[in-house]
């Protein structure tokens, strides 16, 4: 009869355990997927914001102006586009594709590629405009 006992409160207690362990596991897998997704939307606004930064600057400076930038782009971006003037972004996140714009002071072309990394961008003063290109 003890070692029956012993037994039964011996498995209550290792599910118990196996319960909690499971239910922070399942917890902490919610929380850094969010955590990922704020990191990645993150980066993404630094590096659009670096290259409208620079693009206003190299523009108010006149056509023979050019600068080279150097910003990281974050995984998770499936499309880039510059339209009328913004950078506009479409991400994959956890709870599904989001599509980011940003906005420029001065009108902006070109084409970016949407590998991830760290990448080299060129900014180069038209007369009407801002040409933008990788290196």
């Amino acid at each position: 009869m003890k070692r029956g006992q012993i037994s039964v409160e011996y498995l209550m207690i290792i599910s118990f355990v196996t319960f909690v362990v499971l239910t922070i596991l399942g917890i902490s897998l919610f929380y850094s997927t969010q955590i990922q997704d704020s990191i990645k939307f993150n980066q993404l606004e630094r590096f659009a914001r670096k290259i409208i930064s620079a693009s206003e600057s190299t523009f108010y400076a006149g056509q023979p102006s050019k600068t080279t930038i150097t910003a990281y782009f974050p995984r998770g971006v499936t499309s880039i586009e510059i339209i009328e003037n913004s950078l506009v972004f479409s991400v994959e996140s956890a709870s599904g594709t989001s599509v980011i714009a940003y906005g420029s002071n001065v009108p902006i072309e070109g084409t970016l590629s949407f590998s991830s990394g760290l990448k080299k961008i060129q900014i180069i003063a038209q007369t009407d405009k801002i040409e933008i290109s990788e290196t």
